[in-house]
């Protein structure tokens, strides 16, 4: 069984009136690619920065034993975190980024930080200013990559990059930082994007844990069953949250075990099964 290194226990957050996070329990193993996914204003973005201590909450957070406090700064010397907004210093060049995070950081890894930056393509010149936002992003991303930590969390990382810097992100992590002694946590809208990293996926809905599975168990457990239109009602029997129509054909996804004659059966993807279980939206997973 796999080691916990993060535990929330009875977590709850509000803003205002607003409860952002309604009594959140996770433990998260060690050695894992975990997906964090949601609709806009689930709280995943609020949930990692209670993880951080970066926001006062009720409940607790444990890190390796350690009760993790409001502001904790040791926090971070097993974490480091991407958010989904730069914290550059518009006014340094990029060099002089390196620089400073590599004097004020004893997790620096320097070799790590050579070999990614030597195939980054990034003007050392330049200032971070005068850089674009993909540029800025990548910057950052590559920074927070060459720090030395056991976890890893990101939210929503790759924001507003192009396809081809997503890719090759999501490369990085699994061939220069991810091993079997760091957990990395990612929350993002981009499910099939990830899909195939994660070793887990937890789903959150109006600040509450959904599901908490291993991927490859969870898709096992479910399927695509459809039917010809004018059987929908089988369908719509078993309550689904979403049904999708398309060619003459009704689409449910149900529990692997149920069969109904006559009709056609397929493994549904990340995507199709987060929506089976916190239903649909205009806003995309």
């Amino acid at each position: 069984m796999s080691e916990y290194v993060y535990r929330v226990e009875n977590l709850s957050k509000h803003y205002g009136k607003l409860k952002a996070l309604d009594n959140v329990n996770l433990s998260l193993g060690r050695g894992k690619m975990i997906g964090l996914l949601g609709k806009n204003g689930a709280g995943k973005s609020t949930l990692l920065r209670c993880m951080l201590g970066l926001l006062k909450h009720e409940g607790s957070v444990n890190l390796g034993g350690m009760e993790v406090k409001h502001l904790d700064h040791r926090v971070f010397k097993d974490v480091a975190f991407i958010p989904d907004v730069s914290g550059l210093d518009d006014r340094l060049t990029v060099k002089q980024s390196l620089d400073y995070v590599r004097g004020m950081n004893p997790n620096w890894n320097e070799d790590r930080a050579q070999k990614l930056f030597s195939i980054s393509n990034l003007p050392h010149k330049q200032k971070v200013g005068k850089l674009s936002k993909g540029m800025k992003t990548k910057l950052y991303l590559l920074i927070t990559l060459s720090l030395d930590v056991k976890y890893l969390l990101l939210d929503e990382p790759t924001l507003g990059l192009d396809i081809a810097f997503r890719k090759e992100f999501f490369n990085t992590i699994l061939g220069e930082f991810f091993d079997e002694t760091k957990t990395i946590l990612i929350s993002t809208h981009q499910a099939e994007e990830v899909e195939g990293l994660l070793q887990e996926v937890i789903f959150l809905d109006q600040g509450r844990v959904v599901l908490h599975e291993d991927l490859e168990t969870l898709k096992n457990s479910r399927r695509i069953v459809s039917l010809p239109r004018e059987r929908e009602q089988e369908l719509l029997a078993f309550n689904p949250r979403v049904i999708s129509r398309a060619l003459g054909s009704s689409s449910v996804i149900l529990d692997s075990g149920v069969n109904i004659e006559g009709a056609e059966y397929d493994r549904p993807d990340l995507a199709d099964i987060f929506l089976s279980e916190v239903g649909g939206s205009n806003e995309t997973v």
